[in-house]
């Protein structure tokens, strides 16, 4: 595979995890949040299966579990998915998208508590940006958000600690493994959630069919196995950078398929939040590339 080839890919990935965001509220219409995201992880672990397998058959016996990295990846997972599509219901998709990637902003300031490892004025600048970017996005307030916006938000700060938690998974090298539990402690947690707090319907399962196919295949199997080949070819740095993208998928997916509009303070605002994502991005690629 070539560099360009790999470059396309990456690009692929992330238009389908943004156009997903359409999907996650399109879905809203015929089922409840929670069934929704529990259908999704179990369609997601049933694709996982035999890759799952064929890595457990060729770890040797005496290596390390997976399993508590896993469960916890899985309940953190459970908490920012919950909290995302809870908030999808009444947010839009554009500001979905941009909410969500905040994570990018807020992962460095994760590690700062929980490692010590203090971000750089870089990160710094690149923090007042994306704040600044909400502000405008919200027309210039935050009262302009709605409940569901900062739900989303909120799911920002668990999608970096599911980020935390995934990376110290790594040293294990049991990427299969670690993702199918963790969509098994998902699909646990969120079917649980939805059969005390939602109603469970056979005929409204089956009217979000599309959406929850191309969520629990598309943007959620087929990607991570995408990414787990193309990574092989381009280095991981890069690769976040161009997944960045997603953000403008999701923001293009709002637009053309729901007639999203921001204001032009708005789009100043996703502006700036998108050269927000980028500085991370950047500096951490840097910080990988030092002797």
């Amino acid at each position: 595979m070539t560099r360009t080839q790999a470059d396309l890919l990456v690009l692929f990935a992330a238009l389908i995890w943004g156009v997903a965001f359409y999907f996650q509220k399109s879905a809203m219409a015929h089922i409840g949040p929670f069934l929704f995201l529990g259908i999704r992880a179990l369609l997601a672990a049933a694709a996982l299966i035999p890759f799952a397998l064929r890595e457990w058959q060729s770890s040797p016996s005496s290596s390390p579990s997976i399993r508590p990295f896993a469960l916890l990846g899985g309940a953190v997972f459970f908490t920012a998915g919950a909290l995302q599509q809870v908030g999808i219901v009444t947010a839009t998709v554009t500001n979905t998208s941009f909410l969500t990637a905040l994570y990018v902003v807020v992962t460095p300031f994760l590690l700062w508590l929980l490692r010590h490892e203090r971000p750089g004025a870089r990160i710094w600048l690149a923090s007042c940006l994306a704040f600044t970017g909400i502000w405008a996005l919200g027309g210039g307030g935050i009262g302009a958000f709605s409940s569901g916006d900062m739900l989303i938000a909120a799911s920002s700060i668990a999608w970096s600690l599911y980020m935390v938690v995934t990376s110290a998974s790594g040293k294990l090298a049991k990427p299969m493994q670690y993702t199918f539990i963790q969509f098994l402690v998902v699909a646990a947690l969120a079917l649980s959630c939805a059969g005390y707090f939602e109603e469970i319907d056979g005929a409204a399962i089956t009217a979000a069919a599309v959406p929850l196919l191309y969520v629990g295949f598309l943007s959620t199997a087929f990607t991570f196995a995408l990414m787990a080949n193309v990574v092989r070819h381009i280095p991981a740095s890069r690769a976040s950078i161009l997944l960045s993208t997603e953000v403008l998928f999701g923001a293009a997916a709002g637009f053309i398929m729901l007639g999203e509009r921001l204001s032009p303070i708005g789009w100043a605002g996703a502006a700036l939040m998108f050269c927000a994502i980028l500085m991370i991005q950047t500096a951490s690629r840097r910080i990988q590339e030092k002797p």
